[in-house]
């Protein structure tokens, strides 16, 4: 009998026993007619104990299938009794459990499949340059190879692998961050500094195309690391400058109150589908009016920033009417 294995069982039922042979023992010398009595009494409360012990011998044993069902991966199966006692409490803390293990296993699952997913844009945004210089290499080693051919090359070459080392060097910035092994070093610094600094590295670019810039600060300071922040806001700042037409217009301003200090990035572009918006910050995500060059890295770096500093950035757009980036600064 499996009760019977139970040492906590054996122990009540010789207890009972012991007892009850006392008191027999007793009821026997001092009043004979009285011993049928606690032999009854006896057999009853041991009946009891027997029943009552299978009853929760039998939870008991619920509750370790229901935990190797749960130890093989099964976390769907529920706990639906919710009655008064410590076998509840403990049920309903199995499952409190569960449900907790349950989420975590779906979790781990979705990230595996962002991580092959991840790994195979990488491997795709690196196979493109490397095919393409390979190509090149071959035909460098042509001795009859024309000089100003070699130099357009060689320049290509260079321009490839320039667009290697910063898609490398932004995944390793971005794997920083999401292991939180970033130290951001916090100070206050005036914000048109800080946008004046993100802009810098785009003041030529915009010039080749003949944007103009018009901005509008505001003399607010801003708590932030000024290194990672400006690389967050010149990820934005390019991305608006990259899909604004020739001659178009790049408008900055911010404002500043008791909560929160806010940048705007508009732009007067093409604008983004409806569709696209909710992806615009993803890893590797890149819309239909993306450019050859573009790995979608960008915006989901500067995401990564912000947000590590609990600030928070958001996206408005409208196909012709351009884009508009709003960045809040908590603080």
């Amino acid at each position: 009998m499996g009760l019977w294995r139970n040492k906590e069982f054996r122990r009540q039922i010789l207890l009972i026993l012991g007892v009850s042979l006392l008191t027999s023992t007793i009821a026997f010398l001092l009043s004979p007619p009285s011993l049928l009595f606690i032999l009854v009494l006896t057999g009853a409360i041991l009946l009891i104990e027997v029943l009552f012990a299978r009853y929760r011998y039998r939870k008991m044993a619920r509750l370790s299938d229901y935990l190797k069902s749960v130890n093989e991966g099964n976390y769907q199966l529920e706990v639906d009794e919710y009655d008064e006692g410590e076998l509840s409490i403990l049920k309903s803390e199995i499952y409190k459990t569960t449900t907790t293990l349950r989420v975590q296993a779906d979790a781990l699952h979705q990230e595996k499949a962002q991580l092959a997913d991840a790994m195979s844009d990488i491997s795709h945004q690196l196979k493109t340059p490397l095919t393409s210089m390979l190509v090149m290499t071959d035909l460098l080693t042509d001795a009859d190879l024309p000089k100003d051919k070699r130099l357009e090359f060689t320049e290509r070459i260079k321009i490839q692998l320039e667009r290697i080392e910063w898609l490398v060097t932004s995944l390793l910035k971005l794997a920083r961050i999401d292991a939180g092994s970033v130290q951001f070093k916090s100070r206050r610094i005036p914000l048109k500094d800080l946008l004046e600094k993100s802009l810098q590295p785009l003041i030529i670019p915009m010039e080749l195309r003949r944007q103009t810039l018009e901005t509008a600060y505001c003399d607010s300071t801003i708590l932030c690391d000024p290194n990672w922040t400006s690389e967050a806001l010149l990820n934005v700042m390019k991305n608006c400058v990259e899909h604004t037409p020739v001659g178009g217009i790049l408008h900055i301003s911010c404002t500043g109150n008791a909560l929160y200090t806010q940048i705007t990035i508009r732009d007067n572009g093409e604008g983004i589908d409806v569709a696209e918006l909710p992806h615009i910050f993803d890893r590797f995500y890149r819309g239909k009016n993306s450019s050859d060059d573009s790995v979608g890295i960008g915006l989901s770096m500067a995401r990564s920033i912000i947000s590590a500093q609990g600030g928070s950035i958001q996206c408005e757009s409208q196909p012709g009417s351009g884009t508009t980036f709003i960045v809040k600064f908590f603080g």
